[in-house]
Protein backbone atom coordinates (compact mmCIF):
# COMPACT_ATOMS: atom_id res chain seq x y z
CA UNK A 1 0.00 0.00 0.00
CA UNK A 2 1.26 3.49 -0.79
CA UNK A 3 2.35 5.40 2.30
CA UNK A 4 0.37 8.60 2.94
CA UNK A 5 2.20 11.94 2.93
CA UNK A 6 5.98 11.86 2.50
CA UNK A 7 8.11 8.80 3.05
CA UNK A 8 9.76 8.62 6.46
CA UNK A 9 12.77 6.58 7.60
CA UNK A 10 11.75 3.04 8.51
CA UNK A 11 12.72 3.47 12.16
CA UNK A 12 10.32 6.42 12.35
CA UNK A 13 7.49 4.86 10.37
CA UNK A 14 7.62 1.46 12.05
CA UNK A 15 8.97 2.45 15.45
CA UNK A 16 8.51 6.07 16.47
CA UNK A 17 5.02 6.61 15.00
CA UNK A 18 3.37 3.66 16.80
CA UNK A 19 5.10 4.65 20.05
CA UNK A 20 3.77 8.23 19.78
CA UNK A 21 0.25 6.97 19.10
CA UNK A 22 0.41 4.60 22.07
CA UNK A 23 1.76 7.29 24.41
CA UNK A 24 -1.02 9.71 23.43
CA UNK A 25 -3.62 6.97 23.90
CA UNK A 26 -2.29 6.22 27.38
CA UNK A 27 -2.12 9.92 28.30
CA UNK A 28 -5.81 10.32 27.44
CA UNK A 29 -6.53 7.06 29.25
CA UNK A 30 -4.79 8.54 32.29
CA UNK A 31 -7.15 11.48 32.07
CA UNK A 32 -10.10 9.05 32.10
CA UNK A 33 -8.69 7.38 35.21
CA UNK A 34 -8.12 10.76 36.86
CA UNK A 35 -11.71 11.81 36.15
CA UNK A 36 -12.80 8.60 37.92
CA UNK A 37 -10.98 9.94 41.01
CA UNK A 38 -8.14 7.40 40.81
CA UNK A 39 -4.40 7.82 40.34
CA UNK A 40 -3.21 7.35 36.73
CA UNK A 41 0.28 6.39 37.96
CA UNK A 42 -1.17 3.73 40.25
CA UNK A 43 -3.32 2.44 37.39
CA UNK A 44 -0.27 2.22 35.12
CA UNK A 45 1.61 0.32 37.80
CA UNK A 46 -1.26 -2.11 38.25
CA UNK A 47 -1.46 -2.58 34.49
CA UNK A 48 2.19 -3.61 34.28
CA UNK A 49 2.02 -5.65 37.46
CA UNK A 50 -1.09 -7.53 36.31
CA UNK A 51 0.48 -8.34 32.96
CA UNK A 52 4.10 -9.08 33.89
CA UNK A 53 4.38 -8.89 37.68
CA UNK A 54 3.90 -12.61 38.33
CA UNK A 55 4.02 -15.84 36.36
CA UNK A 56 0.29 -16.41 36.00
CA UNK A 57 -0.18 -12.86 34.71
CA UNK A 58 2.51 -13.44 32.07
CA UNK A 59 0.77 -16.65 31.06
CA UNK A 60 -2.59 -14.92 30.59
CA UNK A 61 -0.99 -12.01 28.72
CA UNK A 62 0.61 -14.35 26.19
CA UNK A 63 -2.55 -16.46 25.99
CA UNK A 64 -4.55 -13.42 24.86
CA UNK A 65 -1.70 -12.34 22.58
CA UNK A 66 -1.79 -15.72 20.81
CA UNK A 67 -5.30 -15.10 19.50
CA UNK A 68 -4.42 -11.54 18.48
CA UNK A 69 -1.34 -12.68 16.54
CA UNK A 70 -3.48 -14.97 14.38
CA UNK A 71 -6.16 -12.35 13.68
CA UNK A 72 -3.57 -9.59 13.21
CA UNK A 73 -1.77 -11.68 10.59
CA UNK A 74 -5.13 -12.38 8.96
CA UNK A 75 -5.91 -8.69 8.57
CA UNK A 76 -2.35 -7.76 7.57
CA UNK A 77 -1.95 -10.13 4.63
CA UNK A 78 -5.25 -8.92 3.19
CA UNK A 79 -4.17 -5.28 3.55
CA UNK A 80 -1.00 -6.02 1.59
CA UNK A 81 -3.31 -6.98 -1.28
CA UNK A 82 -5.35 -3.79 -0.91
CA UNK A 83 -8.20 -5.63 0.83
CA UNK A 84 -9.65 -4.66 4.20
CA UNK A 85 -10.82 -7.94 5.71
CA UNK A 86 -13.13 -7.10 8.59
CA UNK A 87 -14.40 -10.68 8.62
CA UNK A 88 -11.69 -12.29 10.77
CA UNK A 89 -14.20 -12.55 13.62
CA UNK A 90 -16.59 -14.65 11.56
CA UNK A 91 -13.80 -16.63 9.93
CA UNK A 92 -12.48 -17.53 13.38
CA UNK A 93 -15.99 -18.67 14.36
CA UNK A 94 -16.22 -20.97 11.36
CA UNK A 95 -12.64 -22.15 11.88
CA UNK A 96 -13.79 -23.32 15.29
CA UNK A 97 -16.09 -25.81 13.59
CA UNK A 98 -13.07 -27.46 11.97
CA UNK A 99 -11.32 -27.64 15.34
CA UNK A 100 -14.38 -29.06 17.09
CA UNK A 101 -15.01 -31.70 14.41
CA UNK A 102 -11.40 -32.90 14.64
CA UNK A 103 -11.53 -33.13 18.43
CA UNK A 104 -14.96 -34.75 18.60
CA UNK A 105 -13.92 -37.36 16.06
CA UNK A 106 -10.45 -38.28 17.32
CA UNK A 107 -9.99 -37.06 20.91
CA UNK A 108 -10.69 -40.50 22.38
CA UNK A 109 -8.65 -42.53 19.90
CA UNK A 110 -5.59 -40.40 19.04
CA UNK A 111 -3.07 -38.50 21.19
CA UNK A 112 -3.07 -34.70 21.10
CA UNK A 113 0.01 -34.47 18.87
CA UNK A 114 -1.90 -36.30 16.11
CA UNK A 115 -5.21 -34.52 16.69
CA UNK A 116 -3.49 -31.11 16.69
CA UNK A 117 -2.33 -31.22 13.03
CA UNK A 118 -5.79 -32.42 11.96
CA UNK A 119 -7.38 -29.57 13.90
CA UNK A 120 -4.95 -27.06 12.34
CA UNK A 121 -5.90 -28.21 8.85
CA UNK A 122 -9.61 -28.21 9.75
CA UNK A 123 -9.46 -24.71 11.23
CA UNK A 124 -7.53 -23.33 8.24
CA UNK A 125 -9.81 -24.97 5.65
CA UNK A 126 -13.06 -23.88 7.31
CA UNK A 127 -11.79 -20.32 7.81
CA UNK A 128 -10.49 -20.17 4.24
CA UNK A 129 -13.76 -21.44 2.77
CA UNK A 130 -15.71 -18.83 4.75
CA UNK A 131 -13.44 -16.13 3.33
CA UNK A 132 -13.73 -17.56 -0.20
CA UNK A 133 -17.29 -16.32 -0.71
CA UNK A 134 -16.58 -12.59 -0.06
CA UNK A 135 -13.35 -12.98 -2.05
CA UNK A 136 -15.20 -14.42 -5.04
CA UNK A 137 -17.85 -11.70 -4.85
CA UNK A 138 -15.09 -9.05 -4.81
CA UNK A 139 -13.05 -10.62 -7.60
CA UNK A 140 -15.85 -11.65 -9.95
CA UNK A 141 -18.79 -9.40 -9.09
CA UNK A 142 -17.16 -6.24 -7.76
CA UNK A 143 -18.84 -6.47 -4.35
CA UNK A 144 -16.97 -4.45 -1.74
CA UNK A 145 -14.94 -6.70 0.55
CA UNK A 146 -15.65 -4.56 3.63
CA UNK A 147 -19.42 -4.88 3.29
CA UNK A 148 -19.44 -8.60 2.53
CA UNK A 149 -17.02 -9.54 5.32
CA UNK A 150 -18.97 -7.50 7.88
CA UNK A 151 -22.21 -9.22 6.90
CA UNK A 152 -20.55 -12.63 6.99
CA UNK A 153 -19.59 -11.98 10.63
CA UNK A 154 -23.28 -11.84 11.53
CA UNK A 155 -24.04 -14.91 9.44
CA UNK A 156 -21.22 -16.82 11.14
CA UNK A 157 -22.48 -15.83 14.61
CA UNK A 158 -26.02 -16.97 13.76
CA UNK A 159 -24.72 -20.21 12.26
CA UNK A 160 -22.69 -20.88 15.39
CA UNK A 161 -25.77 -20.45 17.59
CA UNK A 162 -27.71 -22.91 15.44
CA UNK A 163 -24.92 -25.50 15.46
CA UNK A 164 -24.30 -25.31 19.20
CA UNK A 165 -27.99 -25.45 20.07
CA UNK A 166 -29.31 -27.96 17.53
CA UNK A 167 -26.33 -29.98 16.29
CA UNK A 168 -23.33 -30.17 18.64
CA UNK A 169 -25.05 -29.85 22.02
CA UNK A 170 -25.15 -33.21 23.85
CA UNK A 171 -28.55 -34.61 24.82
CA UNK A 172 -29.71 -33.75 28.30
CA UNK A 173 -27.78 -30.48 28.58
CA UNK A 174 -28.95 -26.87 28.29
CA UNK A 175 -25.70 -25.00 27.70
CA UNK A 176 -24.96 -24.18 24.02
CA UNK A 177 -21.64 -26.01 23.79
CA UNK A 178 -20.13 -29.29 22.68
CA UNK A 179 -19.21 -32.08 25.05
CA UNK A 180 -15.90 -31.77 26.80
CA UNK A 181 -12.92 -33.14 24.89
CA UNK A 182 -10.89 -36.09 26.10
CA UNK A 183 -7.12 -35.78 26.52
CA UNK A 184 -6.56 -36.14 22.79
CA UNK A 185 -8.42 -32.86 22.24
CA UNK A 186 -6.49 -30.87 24.83
CA UNK A 187 -3.31 -28.97 24.01
CA UNK A 188 -0.46 -29.13 26.55
CA UNK A 189 0.30 -25.93 28.39
CA UNK A 190 3.66 -24.20 28.25
CA UNK A 191 4.17 -24.08 32.02
CA UNK A 192 7.10 -26.52 31.62
CA UNK A 193 8.84 -24.13 29.24
CA UNK A 194 8.52 -21.13 31.54
CA UNK A 195 9.38 -23.33 34.50
CA UNK A 196 12.88 -23.66 33.04
CA UNK A 197 13.31 -19.92 33.72
CA UNK A 198 11.73 -20.14 37.16
CA UNK A 199 8.40 -18.66 36.04
CA UNK A 200 5.29 -20.45 37.32
CA UNK A 201 2.32 -19.69 35.06
CA UNK A 202 -0.11 -21.39 37.44
CA UNK A 203 -3.63 -21.77 36.04
CA UNK A 204 -2.95 -19.62 32.97
CA UNK A 205 -4.14 -21.42 29.81
CA UNK A 206 -1.05 -20.48 27.77
CA UNK A 207 -0.55 -23.46 25.47
CA UNK A 208 1.42 -24.72 22.50
CA UNK A 209 -0.72 -22.75 20.02
CA UNK A 210 1.42 -19.73 21.05
CA UNK A 211 4.37 -21.42 19.33
CA UNK A 212 2.15 -22.11 16.33
CA UNK A 213 1.27 -18.40 16.18
CA UNK A 214 4.97 -17.48 16.05
CA UNK A 215 5.52 -20.05 13.27
CA UNK A 216 2.54 -18.60 11.39
CA UNK A 217 4.09 -15.12 11.64
CA UNK A 218 7.32 -16.43 10.10
CA UNK A 219 5.41 -18.20 7.32
CA UNK A 220 3.45 -15.03 6.52
CA UNK A 221 6.75 -13.13 6.27
CA UNK A 222 8.06 -15.76 3.86
CA UNK A 223 4.92 -15.65 1.74
CA UNK A 224 4.65 -11.87 1.50
CA UNK A 225 8.32 -10.96 1.05
CA UNK A 226 10.02 -14.08 -0.31
CA UNK A 227 7.66 -15.63 -2.86
CA UNK A 228 6.27 -14.79 -6.27
CA UNK A 229 2.76 -14.88 -4.82
CA UNK A 230 3.82 -12.33 -2.21
CA UNK A 231 5.20 -10.07 -4.94
CA UNK A 232 1.86 -10.30 -6.77
CA UNK A 233 -0.03 -9.59 -3.54
CA UNK A 234 2.04 -6.49 -2.78
CA UNK A 235 1.89 -5.27 -6.39
CA UNK A 236 -1.89 -5.55 -6.44
CA UNK A 237 -2.09 -3.76 -3.10
CA UNK A 238 0.22 -0.96 -4.23
CA UNK A 239 -1.49 -0.40 -7.59
CA UNK A 240 -4.20 -2.60 -9.13
CA UNK A 241 -3.58 -0.85 -12.45
CA UNK A 242 0.12 -1.71 -12.38
CA UNK A 243 -0.75 -5.30 -11.43
CA UNK A 244 -2.99 -5.63 -14.49
CA UNK A 245 -0.33 -4.05 -16.72
CA UNK A 246 2.21 -6.59 -15.39
CA UNK A 247 -0.09 -9.45 -16.36
CA UNK A 248 -1.06 -10.44 -12.80
CA UNK A 249 -4.38 -12.28 -12.59
CA UNK A 250 -6.17 -9.95 -10.19
CA UNK A 251 -9.09 -12.26 -9.44
CA UNK A 252 -6.75 -15.16 -8.64
CA UNK A 253 -4.60 -13.06 -6.31
CA UNK A 254 -7.64 -11.65 -4.47
CA UNK A 255 -9.17 -15.07 -3.89
CA UNK A 256 -5.91 -16.72 -2.78
CA UNK A 257 -5.03 -13.84 -0.45
CA UNK A 258 -8.45 -13.82 1.19
CA UNK A 259 -8.37 -17.58 1.66
CA UNK A 260 -4.96 -17.34 3.35
CA UNK A 261 -6.37 -14.53 5.48
CA UNK A 262 -9.41 -16.61 6.40
CA UNK A 263 -7.26 -19.63 7.17
CA UNK A 264 -5.12 -17.62 9.59
CA UNK A 265 -8.24 -16.28 11.32
CA UNK A 266 -9.66 -19.79 11.54
CA UNK A 267 -6.50 -21.04 13.25
CA UNK A 268 -7.15 -18.56 16.06
CA UNK A 269 -9.88 -20.98 17.27
CA UNK A 270 -7.23 -23.52 18.29
CA UNK A 271 -6.14 -21.34 21.21
CA UNK A 272 -9.44 -21.03 23.11
CA UNK A 273 -11.06 -24.32 22.05
CA UNK A 274 -8.23 -26.84 22.37
CA UNK A 275 -5.98 -24.78 24.62
CA UNK A 276 -8.41 -23.45 27.23
CA UNK A 277 -12.07 -24.46 27.15
CA UNK A 278 -11.52 -28.04 25.84
CA UNK A 279 -14.91 -27.75 24.16
CA UNK A 280 -16.50 -25.33 21.72
CA UNK A 281 -18.62 -22.73 23.50
CA UNK A 282 -20.61 -19.76 22.29
CA UNK A 283 -18.61 -16.52 21.83
CA UNK A 284 -15.23 -18.25 22.10
CA UNK A 285 -13.75 -15.66 19.70
CA UNK A 286 -14.51 -12.88 22.22
CA UNK A 287 -13.83 -10.01 19.82
CA UNK A 288 -10.32 -11.14 18.85
CA UNK A 289 -11.15 -10.67 15.17
CA UNK A 290 -11.82 -6.97 15.61
CA UNK A 291 -8.80 -6.47 17.89
CA UNK A 292 -6.75 -8.02 15.08
CA UNK A 293 -7.50 -4.96 12.93
CA UNK A 294 -5.82 -2.66 15.47
CA UNK A 295 -2.97 -5.13 15.97
CA UNK A 296 -2.26 -5.23 12.23
CA UNK A 297 -2.39 -1.45 11.87
CA UNK A 298 -0.23 -0.85 14.94
CA UNK A 299 2.25 -3.46 13.72
CA UNK A 300 2.37 -1.79 10.28
CA UNK A 301 1.13 -5.06 8.73
CA UNK A 302 4.50 -6.71 9.33
CA UNK A 303 4.83 -9.90 11.44
CA UNK A 304 7.72 -8.36 13.38
CA UNK A 305 5.39 -5.52 14.42
CA UNK A 306 2.25 -7.62 14.85
CA UNK A 307 3.78 -9.83 17.57
CA UNK A 308 4.64 -6.97 19.99
CA UNK A 309 1.36 -5.22 19.13
CA UNK A 310 -0.54 -8.41 20.04
CA UNK A 311 1.38 -8.64 23.30
CA UNK A 312 0.45 -5.01 24.04
CA UNK A 313 -3.23 -5.86 23.69
CA UNK A 314 -2.64 -8.92 25.84
CA UNK A 315 -1.27 -6.51 28.45
CA UNK A 316 -4.41 -4.38 28.16
CA UNK A 317 -6.66 -7.39 28.62
CA UNK A 318 -4.80 -9.00 31.52
CA UNK A 319 -3.55 -5.80 33.17
CA UNK A 320 -6.96 -4.21 32.70
CA UNK A 321 -8.54 -7.02 34.71
CA UNK A 322 -6.04 -6.30 37.52
CA UNK A 323 -6.95 -2.60 37.48
CA UNK A 324 -10.70 -3.23 37.66
CA UNK A 325 -10.12 -5.63 40.58
CA UNK A 326 -7.81 -3.37 42.60
CA UNK A 327 -9.39 0.04 41.84
CA UNK A 328 -13.11 0.06 42.71
CA UNK A 329 -13.86 3.25 40.77
CA UNK A 330 -12.52 1.74 37.53
CA UNK A 331 -15.16 -0.56 36.11
CA UNK A 332 -14.65 -3.15 33.41
CA UNK A 333 -16.45 -0.81 31.01
CA UNK A 334 -13.81 1.86 31.62
CA UNK A 335 -11.12 -0.69 30.78
CA UNK A 336 -12.91 -1.24 27.48
CA UNK A 337 -12.78 2.55 26.92
CA UNK A 338 -9.00 2.51 27.47
CA UNK A 339 -8.65 -0.38 25.02
CA UNK A 340 -10.81 1.54 22.57
CA UNK A 341 -8.57 4.61 22.85
CA UNK A 342 -5.53 2.53 21.93
CA UNK A 343 -7.43 1.08 18.98
CA UNK A 344 -8.55 4.57 17.96
CA UNK A 345 -5.06 6.05 17.89
CA UNK A 346 -3.45 2.92 16.44
CA UNK A 347 -6.07 2.61 13.72
CA UNK A 348 -8.35 5.47 12.74
CA UNK A 349 -5.97 8.23 13.89
CA UNK A 350 -2.66 6.53 13.12
CA UNK A 351 -1.71 9.36 10.73
CA UNK A 352 -2.78 12.23 13.01
CA UNK A 353 0.80 13.15 13.90
CA UNK A 354 2.39 12.17 10.59
CA UNK A 355 2.24 15.64 8.94
CA UNK A 356 3.99 17.17 11.95
CA UNK A 357 6.67 14.43 12.00
CA UNK A 358 7.17 14.78 8.24
CA UNK A 359 7.64 18.55 8.63
CA UNK A 360 10.26 18.05 11.35
CA UNK A 361 12.26 15.59 9.27
CA UNK A 362 11.95 17.77 6.16
CA UNK A 363 13.39 20.71 8.10
CA UNK A 364 16.17 18.53 9.48
CA UNK A 365 17.05 17.34 5.98
CA UNK A 366 17.08 20.92 4.66
CA UNK A 367 19.29 21.99 7.56
CA UNK A 368 21.74 19.12 7.00
CA UNK A 369 21.83 19.85 3.25
CA UNK A 370 22.54 23.54 3.90
CA UNK A 371 25.33 22.67 6.31
CA UNK A 372 26.84 20.26 3.77
CA UNK A 373 26.80 22.96 1.06
CA UNK A 374 28.40 25.50 3.40
CA UNK A 375 31.08 22.97 4.39
CA UNK A 376 31.81 22.27 0.71
CA UNK A 377 32.26 25.93 -0.01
Amino acid sequence: MAAPYAKLPKWVDYGLMPVINILVAFLISGLVVWLADESPLKAAGLLIKGAFGYGEGIGYTLFYATSFIFTGLSVAIAIHCGLFNIGSEGQAYIGGIGVALACLAFDSTLPWFLVFPIAIVGAAIFGALWAFIPAYLQAKRGSHIVITTIMFNFIAASLMIYLLVDVFKPDGTMAPQTRGFAEGGQLPRLDWLFGIFGIRTGAAPLNISFILALVAAFVVWLIVWRTRLGYEIRTRGFSPTAAKYAGINEARVIIITMMISGGLAGMMALNPIMGDQHQMQLDFVAGAGFVGIAVALMGRNHPAGIIPAAILFGVLYQGGAEISFEMPNISRDMIVIIQGLVILFAGALENMFRPFIVMIFANLQKSSSSNAIEAGE
